[in-house]
């Protein structure tokens, strides 16, 4: 199986840290061991248990104090920090102590967006474990579904999704996070359209004589949605952490992207029809 790993992302609020804490529980349910690695260092308090973490080779509060930065610059000293100091990330996801084992690692990563979408940062983090322990790497990225009830917020989540694919280029999965919280607020077939965007989207927020029509954007943008509708990369999976079939489906598609499993030996196919219980007839 080798190493996987999934690089959870996305802005704050998002529904990250819930997505992590969700996930983990659905597959100690499952019986299939994972570990947890929480790269965000601005964290305070967690859903879950941490096999491994960022603050304890530096935290947000500490650079605020010791240099005076403000919440954007912190973090980011700290994750550059981090990408000048990738031995402390081998030796907290052992890939020196144990450099062949098969493992399943979750990636709590923070909600900087700039982080994926134009600092090399993610990028160098991604080339080394690739490099130096040979890992599988899906991101999952994660936006509130609340989103589609705003065309400007959703098209811009999307734009940020895909920045996000373009810079990174892995594998990705971009998720609809907090469905539990709008699924009695909007239609299922028409939730449909959103799960794959394109312009045609905007071309109806923007038809007949309410504010988006009448608006001096109109034209960019349609630009915009164009361009998202062009590259046809962006497309999304509603999470709904109260449903265990939201849970597996979405797992799938994750474990697909890091071809989880194909070298597992299957399972021997049990026989209806056995003729020893008098289940089916000799021939």
């Amino acid at each position: 199986m080798g190493r996987k790993c999934q690089l959870v992302m996305g802005p704050a609020g998002s529904g990250k840290s819930t997505y992590c804490a969700t996930l983990m529980a659905h597959l100690e349910a499952a019986r299939r061991p994972a570990k947890l690695l929480n790269l965000d260092p601005a964290a305070e308090h967690f859903e879950y248990d941490c096999t491994a973490d960022v603050r304890d080779l530096i935290t947000l509060a500490d650079v605020a104090d010791e240099l005076g930065y403000g919440p954007n610059g912190a973090l980011v000293y700290c994750m550059e920090y981090l990408a000048e100091n990738l031995d402390w990330l081998d030796d907290a996801m052992g890939v020196d102590a144990n450099p062949d084992a098969d493992e399943y690692w979750i990636v709590d990563c923070p909600g900087q967006i700039e982080l994926y979408t134009h600092f090399p940062i993610m990028r160098t983090i991604i080339a080394h474990l690739h490099r130096s322990a040979a890992f599988t790497i899906c991101g999952v990225y994660c936006m509130e579904a609340a989103f589609v009830t705003d065309p400007f917020k959703f098209f811009s989540g999307c734009l940020s999704a895909m920045s996000a694919m373009v810079q990174l280029e892995i594998p990705h999965v971009n998720v609809l996070t907090k469905m539990d919280l709008i699924k009695d607020q909007i239609d299922p077939a028409r939730l449909e359209r959103y799960l794959w965007p394109d312009s045609s989207l905007m071309d109806e927020w923007t038809e007949g004589e309410g504010k988006w029509a009448s608006s001096k954007w109109k034209g960019l943008n349609m630009a915009v949605t164009q361009l998202i509708d062009s590259y046809s990369m962006v497309s999304f999976i509603p999470l709904d952490i109260t449903d265990d079939e939201s849970i597996g489906a979405l797992l799938l598609q994750i474990d697909h992207a890091v071809q989880y499993g194909e070298d597992l030996e299957p399972e021997e196919p049990k026989d209806e029809f056995d003729i020893e219980d008098g289940g089916g007839d000799e021939f």
